[in-house]
């Protein structure tokens, strides 16, 4: 199973209790699962989903919360579309509910983007709000280079409003355009994880987490097993120390760190094997690399000054013997 299938598994069995995040679950996976057809000259709602569970699921919900009666469809995959999934579809009273889950205005005009009484709603409900998107229309990559969490989108307005509630829940997504079509990408590491987090899918964060450790792990100890090159050699032995020294100075100063000054130190050991440039692209706001080795330069110095007042070992005491610094 792959780990879309495994994280879409995992929420598909959440099931928050409160009525207006069950509202906003289910209008979001209508929105990014499908939306509007017309059949028979009448309004009705559609959404595909990849497994008969929640297609399921979804149509209890429809029938518990609107009192409609969906059908449920197989349908097998053809054209961009592979493999099996389902159809719940809403002819009868379709158009009704299109309006009380907004997906049409009240002058019949589909809406593209999503309620705005949803995305500025409580936490439970943002974070519903993207479980029903990742529901509908949610990917997620292994960890690695190139691991990202994505949405497709129905339309660029769906996926700014997407962008507003995942900021609002601490996670660090972006909209963009692949192939003309609008998407909603997490690509750092702790942000998928977050996202999963936020989403209800505990599991799969520790999951994810824990591939993402072993990956970083096993890249760092390749890297260092295959430094054949003095200047990289150099390099890394410089990160170390360097790591060393800002560990060593907010040691030393403790509470007394300038909040900025802190920042920088705890950017460095974050990014242990970052370019001062690729720090700075870290920074929020962004830094440039000539700010980083500033701040940097000014809490080893600040450390050192205070360990000299008052006979402590400095900061070149916490480089491990044999490293240049």
């Amino acid at each position: 199973m792959s780990l879309t299938a495994e994280v879409k598994a995992e929420l598909t069995a959440v099931r928050d209790p409160r009525p207006t995040a069950r509202v906003a679950e289910l209008t979001s996976l209508l929105r990014f699962a499908g939306g509007l057809h017309s059949i028979a000259n009448r309004v009705a709602v559609e959404a595909e989903v990849d497994t008969e569970a929640l297609a399921r699921r979804v149509a209890r919900d429809l029938i518990e919360l609107y009192g409609v009666r969906p059908e449920l469809v197989h349908v097998h995959g053809s054209g961009a579309r592979n493999g099996s999934h389902y159809a719940v579809r809403v002819i009868e009273g379709g158009e009704t509910l299109a309006r009380q889950t907004g997906l049409l205005d009240q002058r019949r005009r589909p809406v593209r983007g999503l309620p705005n009484r949803l995305t500025t709603g409580a936490r439970p409900d943002l974070a519903a709000i993207w479980r029903g998107a990742f529901l509908g229309a949610g990917a997620l990559s292994e960890p690695g280079r190139s691991a990202a969490l994505e949405i497709s989108c129905p339309a660029s307005e769906a996926a700014m409003a997407l962008v507003g509630a995942a900021h609002r829940l601490g996670i660090p997504a972006k909209a963009r355009e692949v192939r003309g079509i609008p998407r909603v990408v997490v690509r750092e590491g702790e942000g998928i994880r977050v996202a999963l987090a936020e989403m209800g899918a505990a599991r799969a964060a520790a999951q994810w987490d824990q591939l993402r450790q072993r990956r970083e792990v096993r890249a760092g100890v390749n890297r260092l097993v295959n430094f054949d090159d003095a200047n990289l050699r150099r390099s890394a032995q410089a990160a170390v120390a360097a790591c060393a020294r800002v560990e060593r100075a907010l040691e030393i100063l403790g509470e007394e760190v300038p909040e900025h000054l802190r920042q920088a130190g705890e950017l460095r050991l974050a990014h242990r094997d970052a370019s001062l440039d690729e720090l700075g692209h870290h920074a929020d706001p962004p830094l440039t690399k000539d700010a980083v080795a500033g701040r940097i330069r000014r809490l080893l110095a600040m450390a050192d000054k205070k360990a000299e007042t008052e006979g402590i070992p400095g900061t070149e005491s916490a480089v491990p013997a044999g490293v240049e610094d």
